[in-house]
């Protein structure tokens, strides 16, 4: 189901994570219209830049990429697709159990399966 050139907000506190997954995405080629590493820049960057699909580091050192989705998804009039991306998925899960989720490390293979997913829960809520 792959929609190609999507506009992506990442939302990670780690530089290096956040660029590197912005190349993988953009060799995919996506747009990341932004990224965020903390829970209240992540809220003012989706609502600046209205993206199509939210990457999120569940566990910010400036708040919680869990709680920044939350709140995002409670002011906005569209559904926006999201995925959570963690070293540890558990606790992501226990909070939100349908969350689609992503372990790290990750290949580009299971980014886009990911991908799919989320835009696919969206397209059914």
């Amino acid at each position: 189901m792959q929609v190609k050139n999507l506009r992506i907000l990442i939302i990670e506190d780690d530089g290096l994570i956040a660029l590197l997954l912005e190349m993988l995405l953009e060799q995919m080629g996506h747009e990341v219209c932004a990224t965020a590493s903390t829970q209240a820049g992540a809220v003012i960057a989706a609502h600046r830049f209205e993206p199509d699909l939210l990457i999120v580091d569940a566990r910010l050192r400036s708040g919680s990429g869990i709680s920044a989705v939350e709140e995002i998804l409670r002011t906005r009039k569209r559904r926006m697709p999201h995925l959570f991306v963690s070293g540890d998925i558990a606790d992501i899960r226990a909070r939100l159990p349908a969350a689609i989720t992503l372990q790290k490390p990750f290949r580009a293979a299971a980014l886009t399966q990911a991908i799919d997913s989320a835009l696919e829960a969206a397209a059914i809520l």
